[in-house]
C-alpha cells in the first residue's frame, strides 16, 4: 500500500508490452496529464455506437472537466492504462474505487469499478483482454479485491471480455444495465485462459513472420554480392511465393529493378502493404529502416546487421533501443545479428536466410541461438547427419542471433499448432524464462518431441548478447527438470540430429526390449553393448554370418518383429566382398518390406562403410536415376553455408505426414505407412533421395553402433514420458496441514526482518504444522548440560558436533551413537573435545536415537528464474561426489514423488539391495510431497533442508532441520501476460 508521500509518484513497473491475438504487439502504460491531446484524438476516431456503449447515452465529444478526470490519476484509488501504438492511444481501461452504494472511497475499501473503450478499428485485436489482465494486476497491487462493471446488453463484445476472463464472478441484470462483478484473485481457469490467450498470440507472431505474404530487403546491394544481395537472391531463387521488393535509398531514382526484383528507394514508395523487412542496413542506419517500416505497417522484422549487444555495453543500449522503437509500432524482431529465416512450406518457400540454397521439404522444425550452429544443422540435415543418411527434411528454420524478441518460446508455441512440423530440435546457449519454457515444453512434448542440446553449459556465463535473468541452480539441475517436462536432452550437435531423425522417421517405441540382427558378430556384440550401456534391455545378438543373403534378412527382421517380447530392432550391416549393385538394392527391399508388414516398432540400420549399397538403401524406394553427389558442407565468408544440390526432383512435405484419419500421434508415422531404407557413407546424399509424396517411413542408418542406440534410448525415454504424461498423478491433501496457521506463523516471523533463517524451535514449529516432525536436539555447552539433555530425552541418545566444518560428517568422527548411560555420555562428550576443540567452537548438542536405516537428504529452494524446486539424494560424501540427486519441479504429485524416489543411481540402497532390509519409501514419499505442499502454499520458504532424513523399514526420522524465509521472488507466470522488458 502507498502511503500519502508516493500516491501520485509514477508507477513506471506498469508499463509493458503484449502481443495482441492477430501477432501484431502494443505498449500499455499508465495515463498521465501529459496524455490529454492524445485522449481527444483518440476518443474523435472512436465510433458513436462505442462511445454510446461507453457512457450510455450519446457522448460525441470530452469537455474539458472530461479530459481532466481521465488523465488525472492518485495511481491508487483511481488509474488508468491505455494501450498505445506508435505512441498514439488505441484503447483505454481505467477503475475507480467505491464503497458502499457505489460512492468513490479510499482504502481499505477492496471494491472497484472498471471501464474499457477500444477504438473501433483495433476490435477484435484482444487489446481488451489484455488491458483486463493488466488493470487487474494493478488493483491487486492496490489492495483491491473485487471489479464491477456496468454494461449494455446489446454491448456483447466487453460482456465477453469479462465472461471469458476466467474470474470467479456474479452477474445481474437491473434498470436495462447489465451487472458484472467478479473476483480479482487468479483461479485455475483465469490462467489457462490466459495461457491459451499467450499461446495464441505469441503463435501468430510466430506465423506473420514466418509466412508474409510480402517481403522487403532493406540495403540490397546494388552490385552483386554483400549480405543484402545474397537474401535478395536466396528468396528469389528459392521460390518464394509472395511479393518481392529491393530497397537500398542509394538506388537512382530511375532504377527500376535489381535482378527482376522491383527496387525502391524507400519501403515507403513500395505500392502495398509489406509484412516482414529484412533489415541488412549497418546498425547506426537501423533507426532510421525501422520508422520508415513502422510507418508503413511493416508487420515484422528479420534483423541480419551486427552491432548490437554482440558488441558490448553500447551495443547493448543500441539494441534496447531497436526493440523498444520496434515494438511501438507493433513490430517485433528477429536478432538482431540473426542468420535468418526459413519455410520450405510450397505455400511460402520463404529462404530470407544467408543459406544459399533451399532445404528440403519436411517434418523437422529447427531454432537455432547461433548463426553457426544454424549452418551446421541444416548442412547436416541436408547430408543426414554426417553418415545419418535418407531425406529428412525441414519444416521451417528461424536462427534468432541474440534474440532480443523473438525467443524459443515463441517458435515451441508455433510448432505446437504448426501442421508441417512433427519434431523439432532446439540449439539453446541460454533460457531467458526457465519457467516457461519448461510450461510450453511440457505442453508440446506431450503431442510432438522435442530435441534440445544446451550451448554454454559449463561456462556458467551466457554468450555476449544474451540477456537473460540468472539462475542458481546447477546445469545438471535444469537439465533435469528440462526431462522432467519430457524434453529429450542431448549433449551434442550430432546427438540433436541423430535421435531427430529417428523420431523423425520412426514410431515409438513401446518398450526398452531391443533385437539385433546381422551379418556381423563383432558388430552385434558392439551394439549389444551399446544397448546396456545405455539402459535398454537387449536380445542377444542373432549372427546371419557374412554369407546372409537378403532373402535372410528379410526372415530375421520379419521375425524380430512379429515378437512380442522385442519393441524395436537394430540391423548391423557389413559390406561383402564382391558385392554388387543388384545385391544391394535387394537388401535394400529386404528390411524395406519386413519392415512395412509391422509398421508399429521402429527399426535402425548400423552399418560399416557400405559403399554402393548406400546408393542402394537411398534408393529403395524411389524411382529416382540412381547417382550420388558430394554434399560436404562448406561456410562462404560473408554468406554463410553452402551444399551441393542433392535432391533436384520434387519433394513432398515430410517423410512422416500423419493423416487426421489414422488418428496417428504426432510424430509417428502412420500404421499402413510404407517403409523406406536410408543409408550412405559421412557426407554422400544419393541425388535421387528425395522425400517421396506417399509419406514413405525411413529407416535411418548410422555410421556407428553406439549413435544410433543412444538416439533409440532417447526415444525409448520420451516414449515412457509420454506414457506417463498421460496420468500425471495427483497433488494429496492431507487433513493435518495448518495451511492458514502457517500463513500467520510466516507473517510473523517476516515481520522482523526481510530474509530470515529460522531457529531450532521455530523449525519445529513450522514443519509440524504440515505433519513434519523433526527429533529435538537439546544443546550441550558442557558435559553437564549433555547429561541433563539425554534424561530429559531417554537413553540411548547420539552426540553430535553441529559446528560448520563438522555438521552432517559422520565420516571425520563428529557423531557419536547409541550411548546408553551417563558414563558413556561423558566419555564421548570428552573424546569430541578432546579432538576437535573446545565445546564453543563444536556446538555439540545431544539428540535421542532413532531407528536405523538409509540417510537421506530432502532440499526444496525456491530459484527466482526456474521457480520452486524438490530435491532428494542419499546422504554421505559419496552421493555430493557424483552428483546423485533428482530434482522435481513443485508442486510434486504422487507419480512424480515416486518417480523422485526411484530416479537416484544409489536407489537401490532403498529397496533391500545385497540382502539388506528395504525402507520405508512410501513414507519417504509422503514427506517429499509434504515438503512440495509447504513450499507451493507458502513461497516465502524460499529454501528447505532436510538433513539427514533416517528412512527405516517402518517409518523415517527427521534428524535435522533448516529453513529460511523470505519475501518470494516475483512470479512472472501469474501476472499478466507481458513480453520481456527492456
Amino acid at each position: 500500500m502507498q502511503t500519502s508521500s508516493d500516491r501520485h509518484e509514477y508507477p513506471a513497473h506498469w508499463e509493458a508490452d503484449v502481443v495482441l491475438r492477430d501477432g501484431g504487439t502494443a505498449r500499455v502504460r499508465p495515463i498521465t496529464v501529459d496524455d490529454a491531446e492524445r485522449l481527444v484524438s483518440f476518443y474523435e476516431q472512436v465510433s458513436d455506437e462505442s462511445k454510446y456503449y461507453r457512457f450510455f447515452a450519446p457522448y460525441p465529444r470530452l469537455s474539458a472537466k472530461d479530459v481532466h478526470r481521465f488523465t488525472h490519476h492518485d495511481f491508487v484509488d483511481r488509474v488508468g492504462l491505455a494501450a498505445t501504438i506508435g505512441g498514439e492511444f488505441i484503447a483505454t481501461v481505467r477503475y475507480d474505487r467505491i464503497g458502499a452504494g457505489g460512492a468513490p472511497a479510499s482504502s481499505p475499501a477492496d471494491e472497484a469499478e472498471v471501464a474499457f473503450l477500444v477504438q473501433d478499428a483495433h476490435q477484435g485485436r484482444g487489446v481488451a483482454s489484455a488491458l483486463l489482465e493488466h488493470i487487474a494486476a494493478v488493483a491487486r497491487e492496490r489492495g483491491i479485491r473485487r471489479f464491477a462493471a456496468e454494461v449494455l446488453p446489446a454491448n456483447t463484445k466487453m460482456i465477453k471480455v469479462f465472461m471469458d476472463a476466467g474470474y470467479t464472478q456474479k452477474r445481474s441484470f437491473e434498470d436495462g444495465v447489465v451487472r458484472l462483478e467478479f473476483d480479482l484473485e487468479p483461479t485455475d481457469r483465469s490462467l489457462a485462459v490466459q495461457y491459451a490467450r499467450e499461446h495464441r498470440a505469441e503463435a501468430r507472431s510466430v506465423q506473420r513472420l514466418l509466412q508474409p505474404g510480402s517481403v522487403a530487403v532493406v540495403g540490397t546491394g546494388r552490385a552483386p554480392g554483400g549480405v543484402g544481395r545474397s537474401i535478395l537472391g536466396n528468396l528469389r531463387d528459392g521460390g518464394y511465393t509472395g511479393r518481392l521488393h529491393a530497397v537500398n535509398k542509394a538506388f537512382p531514382e530511375d532504377q527500376g529493378d535489381v535482378d527482376g526484383v522491383p527496387a525502391r528507394r524507400s519501403v515507403r514508395d513500395i505500392d502495398g502493404p509489406v509484412d516482414l523487412a529484412v533489415v541488412t542496413v549497418p546498425a547506426e542506419h537501423v533507426p532510421e529502416v525501422v520508422t520508415e517500416c513502422g510507418e508503413h505497417g511493416v508487420q515484422g522484422l528479420v534483423v541480419i546487421s551486427a552491432g548490437y549487444a554482440d558488441s558490448g555495453p553500447e551495443g547493448r543500449e543500441r539494441q534496447r533501443a531497436l526493440v523498444r522503437q520496434a515494438r511501438s509500432y507493433g513490430m517485433r524482431i528477429i536478432g538482431p545479428n540473426a542468420f535468418g529465416i526459413i519455410n520450405t512450406s510450397p505455400r511460402v518457400r520463404l529462404n530470407a536466410s544467408l543459406a544459399p540454397e533451399m532445404p528440403r521439404a519436411g517434418r523437422i522444425g529447427l531454432f537455432a541461438q547461433s548463426g553457426a550452429i544454424g549452418i551446421a544443422l541444416l548442412s547436416r540435415l541436408h547430408r543426414r547427419g554426417g553418415g545419418v543418411t535418407g531425406v529428412t527434411g525441414v519444416s521451417t528454420f528461424v536462427s534468432s542471433g541474440n534474440r532480443a524478441d523473438v525467443s524459443g518460446n515463441d517458435v515451441l508455441q508455433y510448432w505446437y499448432d504448426d501442421p508441417d512440423t512433427d519434431v523439432a530440435l532446439m540449439y539453446l546457449e541460454s533460457i531467458g524464462n526457465p519457467r516457461k519454457f519448461t510450461r510450453l515444453a511440457r505442453r508440446t512434448a506431450a503431442v510432438k518431441p522435442l530435441v534440445v542440446v544446451q550451448g554454454a553449459r559449463h561456462g556458467g556465463v551466457a554468450p555476449q548478447g544474451h540477456t537473460v535473468r540468472a539462475t542458481r541452480l546447477p546445469h545438471a539441475t535444469v537439465s533435469a527438470l528440462l526431462r522432467q517436462a519430457g524434453v529429450i536432452r542431448v549433449d551434442t550437435i550430432t546427438d540433436l540430429v541423430d535421435a531427430g531423425l529417428l523420431l523423425a522417421r520412426q514410431p515409438l517405441p513401446a518398450g526398452p526390449r531391443v533385437a539385433i540382427l546381422g551379418n556381423s558378430e563383432s558388430l552385434g556384440v558392439l551394439t549389444y553393448d551399446a544397448c546396456l550401456s545405455e539402459g535398454l534391455r537387449p536380445h542377444p545378438p542373432l549372427d546371419l554370418t557374412t554369407a546372409a543373403s537378403a532373402q535372410d534378412f528379410h526372415a530375421a527382421l520379419s521375425r524380430a518383429l512379429a515378437d512380442d517380447t522385442c519393441d524395436a530392432v537394430v540391423v548391423t550391416a557389413i559390406p561383402t566382398v564382391g558385392e554388387g549393385v543388384a545385391k544391394d538394392a535387394a537388401l535394400a527391399e529386404a528390411l524395406r518390406s519386413a519392415a512395412a508388414a509391422v509398421p508399429g516398432k521402429p527399426v535402425l540400420v548400423v552399418h560399416v562403410e557400405l559403399g554402393g549399397l548406400a546408393e542402394a538403401l537411398s534408393a529403395a524406394a524411389s524411382t529416382a536415376p540412381q547417382a550420388a553427389v558430394d554434399t560436404a558442407a562448406r561456410v562462404t565468408a560473408g554468406a554463410g553455408a553452402s551444399w551441393a544440390d542433392a535432391g533436384t526432383g520434387p519433394s513432398a512435405e515430410g517423410v512422416t505426414a500423419v493423416s487426421p484419419a489414422t488418428g496417428a500421434t504426432a510424430g509417428t508415422p502412420a500404421p499402413d505407412a510404407p517403409a523406406r531404407v536410408d543409408g550412405a557413407a559421412d557426407g554422400q546424399v544419393p541425388a535421387e533421395a528425395v522425400e517421396t509424396p506417399d509419406g514413405a517411413r525411413l529407416i535411418p542408418a548410422y555410421p556407428a553402433a553406439e549413435r544410433g542406440v543412444r538416439a533409440l534410448a532417447q526415444a525409448v525415454a520420451y516414449a515412457q514420458w509420454r506414457r506417463d504424461a498421460a496420468d500425471p498423478g495427483k497433488v494429496p491433501e492431507y487433513d493435518d496441514i495448518d495451511e492458514k496457521g502457517t500463513a500467520e506463523l510466516i507473517a510473523g516471523h517476516l515481520a522482523r526482518g526481510q530474509g530470515l533463517a529460522l531457529d531450532a524451535d521455530d523449525i519445529c514449529e513450522l514443519l509440524g504444522r504440515y505433519g513434519i516432525h523433526v527429533h529435538r536436539a537439546l544443546p550441550a555447552p558442557t558435559p553437564d548440560d549433555a547429561v541433563t539433555a539425554a534424561r530429559a530425552l531417554g537413553y540411548p541418545v547420539a552426540l553430535k558436533a553441529t559446528a560448520p566444518h563438522l555438521r552432517h560428517r559422520a565420516d571425520l568422527g563428529g557423531v557419536r551413537l547409541d550411548l546408553a548411560d551417563e558414563e558413556q555420555l561423558r566419555h564421548a562428550y570428552a573424546e569430541l573435545t578432546e579432538l576437535f576443540g573446545k565445546p564453543q567452537e563444536l556446538r555439540p548438542v545431544v539428540q535421542g536415537m532413532a531407528p536405523r536405516g538409509v540417510d537421506t537428504v530432502v532440499r526444496a529452494v525456491i530459484d527466482p528464474a526456474a521457480g520452486a524446486v524438490l530435491s532428494f539424494g542419499l546422504a554421505g560424501a559419496a552421493t555430493q561426489l557424483l552428483g546423485d540427486t533428482a530434482h522435481r519441479l513443485i508442486p510434486v504429485t504422487d507419480r512424480d514423488a515416486t518417480s523422485l524416489v526411484r530416479s537416484i543411481r544409489t536407489a537401490p540402497l532403498l529397496f533391500g539391495w545385497r540382502g539388506s532390509a528395504p525402507v520405508d519409501t512410501a513414507a519417504l514419499e509422503e514427506l517429499l510431497l509434504r515438503v512440495s505442499r509447504l513450499v507451493h502454499d507458502h513461497p516465502e520458504v524460499v529454501s528447505v533442508t532436510l538433513e539427514p532424513v533416517v528412512v527405516a523399514p517402518r517409518g523415517l526420522s527427521v534428524l535435522g532441520a533448516t529453513v529460511r524465509l523470505a519475501p518470494p521472488p516475483a512470479r512472472d507466470d501469474l501476472g499478466p501476460r507481458t513480453l520481456p522488458a527492456y
